[in-house]
This record gives C-alpha cells, sequence and structure tokens, in this order.
C-alpha cells in the first residue's frame, strides 16, 4: 500500500469528515451510477416518442371525457323531448305528436320547394 503522510496506508487515510480514501471512492463510484440512471431517465423523458406518446394519451383521455359529457347531455336531450311526447305509461300523446309531424313536413316541402327553384 502506498504511504500517504505520516506513517498512513492510502486506504486508512482519512479526510476532514473521517471517511477513507476506499469510501470516498466507493461514493464516487455511486453517485457516477446515480448520475447515469438520472441521464437515462431523462433522456427517456424527453425522448420525442416518449413525449408524442403522453401528449397522445392526454388528448385521447380529453376526447374521451368531452364525449362522455356530450353522450350524457345526449341522453338526457333525449329523456326530455321522449317525455315530451309519450306520457307515464308509454303511450304516443297525439295532441302533441301531430303538431309537430305537420311542422316537420312543412320543412320538407319547403327545402324541397327552394331546391327545386335553385335547379332552374
Amino acid at each position: 500500500m502506498a504511504r500517504v503522510g505520516k506513517g498512513k496506508t492510502k486506504d486508512m487515510a482519512r479526510d476532514d469528515a473521517g471517511r477513507t480514501t476506499a469510501e470516498i471512492e466507493a461514493n464516487i463510484v455511486r453517485t457516477r451510477t446515480q448520475l447515469a440512471d438520472t441521464l437515462d431517465e431523462l433522456a427517456m423523458r424527453v425522448h420525442p416518442s416518449t413525449v408524442a406518446a403522453q401528449l397522445r394519451a392526454k388528448v385521447l383521455a380529453t376526447v374521451e371525457q368531452k364525449v362522455g359529457r356530450v353522450y350524457v347531455a345526449a341522453s338526457r336531450g333525449v329523456e326530455q323531448l321522449r317525455a315530451e311526447f309519450v306520457d307515464e305509461s308509454g303511450a304516443p300523446r297525439a295532441e302533441r305528436i301531430v303538431p309537430a309531424a305537420l311542422v316537420g313536413a312543412g320543412v320538407v316541402l319547403l327545402v324541397a320547394s327552394a331546391r327545386k327553384r335553385r335547379r332552374k
């Protein structure tokens, strides 16, 4: 072993914190390994494919959430509309269906008439 200072070998030399050279070197190796692992993780996090996958997942989650809200709102609207044309027992309400059907037929006739005029 190499001599360091007053009769101490290299492995027995201690720093101000009381660590031996071997402990310091082991600490350096451990720190380098941790740093390499951290750098690998950072490289993976900022890799374009990782960023794209995260963005794709975030957009998909947002779209699914919006579609879910639209579905709930549409279902609620359909139920409200159904309640207007069907009574509690499930029987159709003629007093509401007939006027709505007449309005619908009138709109269809107006659209057909407008198309016919355009073609001429």
